[in-house]
């Protein structure tokens, strides 16, 4: 069972500053990473942006140049940690506290990002949750609500709303999972949901072609986020990414820099596509 790590488990099994306790710690950003610029003067929003690949995402955009927001759910420690990592580059950090299952939160979470920032050129869908689950009548309807409802209704509530803010040249980009594009037989509800978040992808970049707003999307394998530890048991922990073709988990580091060049202006031709960051799992579309 191969998975991208999203940022919000359930409340019970994340515990406040938890990417700080991995052994070992996740790599947000390599050593010899040269920023160029990329997103000077832009700003960013980035859902689940305290951890894992949310971290990345924001460290390495305020490298490229951005602000950043980053909305959270209850990570304290963890955003700030993340915020201290951004705000060490030289941009500004804002922290979001919130739930992103509710619609009027994410509204606000947007007008909070451009009222504090200025403006918004750049929105990542990327909170997520996974509760896995061997037996398919094990998903409760509270489950199938809570996954639907953080996995892909919130990037919904967060592109209708940014898209009142952004311009031509902006650009929306979501995380679904390589789970979009083969079977998890004991993650059936979080999988649905990734499949959804590529068709959606794929739609809503269709529809605002004609803006200059592009959409596009990653689609992580096996990485090494605070999602695994806090979902998986240990059996599965000590083996998570062995049966990729590069037989590792990715590091958070490694999916930065996909994020960098979809949000840049060297994708000014590209929208409704997917790059896949997955170890060197072979799949189509």
């Amino acid at each position: 069972m191969k998975n991208e790590a999203g940022t919000t488990p359930k409340k019970q099994n994340k515990q406040p500053g938890i990417e700080a306790e991995m052994h070992p710690a996740p790599e947000f950003i390599k050593a010899n990473y040269k920023s160029a610029g990329k997103l000077a003067g832009k700003v960013a929003l980035v859902t689940g942006g305290d951890s894992g690949i949310g971290r990345a995402v924001s460290v390495h955009y305020a490298k490229e140049g951005a602000d950043i927001a980053i909305v959270y759910f209850d990570e304290d420690i963890d955003a700030k940690q993340t915020q201290q990592l951004v705000e060490a580059t030289g941009r500004r950090c804002l922290l979001i506290k919130g739930d992103v299952k509710k619609n009027t939160f994410c509204q606000k979470a947007v007008l909070q990002t451009v009222s504090k920032l200025g403006k918004l050129n750049i929105l990542v869908n990327n909170a997520g949750i996974q509760v896995p689950q061997k037996d398919p009548k094990a998903i409760d309807e509270q489950q199938l609500a809570d996954t639907f409802k953080t996995n892909i209704f919130a990037y919904f509530y967060f592109a209708t709303a940014a898209l009142e803010h952004m311009h031509a040249g902006d650009c929306i980009i979501n995380t679904t999972s390589v789970t979009a594009y083969r079977s998890s037989p004991n993650l059936i509800d979080y999988s649905s949901t990734k499949g959804a978040i590529t068709s959606f992808t794929r739609s809503l970049a269709t529809n605002l072609a004609k803006k200059k707003i592009r959409v596009n999307a990653v689609a992580p394998g096996p990485v090494w986020t605070p999602l695994i530890v806090s979902t998986f048991n240990e059996e599965k922990i000590k083996s998570f990414g062995s049966e990729t073709a590069m037989e590792r988990a990715g590091q958070p580091s490694e999916l930065g820099p996909a994020y960098v060049f979809l949000a840049s202006d060297d994708t000014s031709f590209i929208t409704g596509q997917v790059i896949h960051v997955n170890g060197g799992e072979v799949v189509n579309g």
